[in-house]
């Protein structure tokens, strides 16, 4: 794990321990701390949904905090869903990686398999703690948490959706290695539906 930060999955607030330091109304007060001009919804989940999902084990948010001061500079968030990737998107040497872990559709040329969402990646723009981690730190928090997941219980792919603006392609695939595979149409209760870039990295 990267030095200078540390990441708290947010169960150790809310497990049935005893301890007076920690709490799910502690866990509150840090989150309200937490803002994201440059995406609403980020900032909406980690304040309005993280709590519910973590509880019903439908997701687990981890908050990243500076090791200097302890403040909170962003977080994430990780799933496992299922995926169908195209077999002709990829390499020779991909495809016999994603094989090892996933079952082939002959007929349609697809491989489904389960694979880690970073749901979530966010960092805390309030009072400039933003310029204290990098994008790049703040995913590969992410990775790092993940290939910790891989040691214990398997698994190959981490996939992450995102919106389709040349800045992010280049961050996901020039600067980090991820692999476009799919498009996904979503909307929201508030906006039309707007089109997300699916992204794969193999471990």
């Amino acid at each position: 794990m990267l030095n200078d930060i540390t990441v708290f999955n947010i169960r150790e607030y809310l497990s049935d321990k005893d301890d007076k330091i920690l709490g799910e109304e502690m866990l509150q007060q840090i989150l309200s701390e937490f803002s994201c001009e440059k995406n609403s919804d980020v900032e909406k989940f980690l304040k309005g949904k993280s709590i519910e999902f973590t509880k019903k084990n439908q997701s687990v948010t981890y908050l990243v905090f500076s090791n200097e001061d302890a403040a909170l500079v962003g977080y994430f968030t990780l799933t496992i869903k299922p995926i169908v990737v195209k077999a002709d998107s990829f390499s020779n040497t991909m495809k016999r990686k994603i094989a090892r872990v996933s079952e082939l559709d002959v007929t349609h040329g697809t491989y489904t398999l389960s694979a880690y969402l970073i749901a979530q990646l966010g960092k805390n723009y309030s009072e400039g703690l933003s310029e204290r981690i990098t994008g790049k730190q703040l995913l590969q928090a992410a990775i790092d948490t993940i290939k910790e997941l891989q040691y214990m219980a398997g698994g190959m792919v981490i996939f992450l959706e995102a919106e389709d603006n040349e800045k992010l392609m280049e961050f996901y695939e020039g600067q980090n290695g991820f692999r476009k595979f799919a498009t996904k149409d979503t909307k929201n209760e508030a906006e039309d539906s707007h089109v997300l870039i699916q992204l794969l990295k193999v471990m």
